[in-house]
């Protein structure tokens, strides 16, 4: 995918449980970049089935195929919507998957009941997965073992924790690069 082909209407910004704040990376492509958000309807108390439900009703409404750009809960999302959608293979270009939530950690388990085990099925489409030496919400070998499974090219960040606002990555055109090469 080269920076041309990056139409901001056929990129969409999946979000992870509690949203994207207004400095995170997703947040500022977002507004830097005329990206879409995926606007789930309850943020604070994700449910995996009406979380696909929005997904799937937003890629099948788009005219053409999309890039999907997930972090955290996103990244699961996608991994579970894609095993089950009949559009997955034909409608998503790729996907941008960073810093995956490792929704079978004990803290995490707890707080997003439903998310857990996280599906580790080949995904239909190409994807690169982003992870971190230091994230505490997915060790860096989980998040190896996640692109593993879901087929997708790791790639390490170093010492970036979640890789979001906390991270102090800004607009992070390491991101953005690696997006484009999709």
């Amino acid at each position: 995918m080269t920076s041309e082909a990056l139409n901001p209407q056929d990129v969409w910004l999946l979000p992870g449980w509690q949203n994207s704040d207004a400095g995170h990376w997703q947040s500022l492509w977002q507004q830097q970049f005329g990206f879409q958000r995926l606007e789930q309807h309850n943020w604070q108390h994700p449910l995996r089935g009406d979380w696909s439900i929005r997904l799937q009703e937003t890629v099948l409404d788009a005219p053409g195929p999309v890039t999907l750009v997930a972090h955290s809960l996103g990244c699961v999302l996608v991994a579970w919507w894609a095993a089950h959608s009949q559009v997955a293979k034909t409608k998503v270009r790729g996907a941008l998957l960073v810093a995956p939530g490792d929704t079978e950690q004990e803290g995490l388990r707890g707080v997003l009941s439903g998310w857990s085990p996280v599906l580790l099925q080949k995904l239909p489409f190409p994807s690169i997965l982003v992870g971190s030496d230091n994230d505490p919400n997915c060790s860096l070998a989980r998040a190896q073992t996640m692109a593993d499974g879901w087929g997708s090219r790791f790639v390490n960040a170093g010492a970036a924790g979640h890789i979001n606002t906390a991270s102090g990555l800004g607009l992070w055109d390491d991101g953005l690069a690696l997006l484009k090469t999709l």
